[in-house]
């Protein structure tokens, strides 16, 4: 196994560790809750298997659902930005994904914003409609996709900036 697996693995496993042991249990106003396990799907390399990377995202999101007793939410909403990941790339940041030339630390800082955003929120929208699965809250369901969502967004942007390999 080379380092690189070696890395995602790691990378995977903490991030499932961090969402289950400390992510989950901060609740601002009853409703506000940060998912930074999207992480691993938002920034994992555009050059590898498509079909391995949904698979690893299912993955990813059955061991949320299986440490937070949620039933499958995640894998779904996990499994969905997968599978929608290229079309955001794409529009994002634009001829770089078409020519594969992606590299999340090269990257406009703008450009990756609107990128985590995008998928930040499809993530959410997904996860809280199929919590909540009632048509009469869908106002609590938008309102806890655009908090949690804000609040998601923050903490990836401060992880990856934290986080990220200074070039200079």
């Amino acid at each position: 196994m080379n380092s690189i697996n070696t890395k995602y693995i790691v990378r995977f496993i903490l991030l499932v560790v961090l969402q289950v042991v400390l992510f989950n249990h901060i609740n601002f106003l009853g409703y506000i809750n940060p998912y930074i396990y999207i992480l691993f799907v938002i920034f994992y390399p555009t050059n590898n298997s498509r079909l391995l990377f949904i698979g690893i995202s299912f993955f990813l999101g059955l061991a949320i659902d299986l440490f937070s007793d949620s039933g499958g939410i995640h894998a779904a909403a996990a499994v969905t930005i997968a599978y929608l990941r290229p079309g955001f790339l794409k529009f994002a940041f634009g001829t770089m994904y078409e020519h594969n030339h992606v590299k999340f630390d090269n990257t406009d800082f703008g450009a990756k914003v609107i990128y985590v955003a995008m998928l930040t929120f499809i993530h959410h929208l997904i996860l809280f409609a199929l919590e909540i699965f009632n048509s009469s809250r869908i106002l609590y369901m938008l309102q806890k996709t655009l908090f949690s969502g804000i609040f998601t967004i923050l903490m990836i942007v401060l992880i990856s900036i934290i986080f990220s390999r200074q070039t200079k």
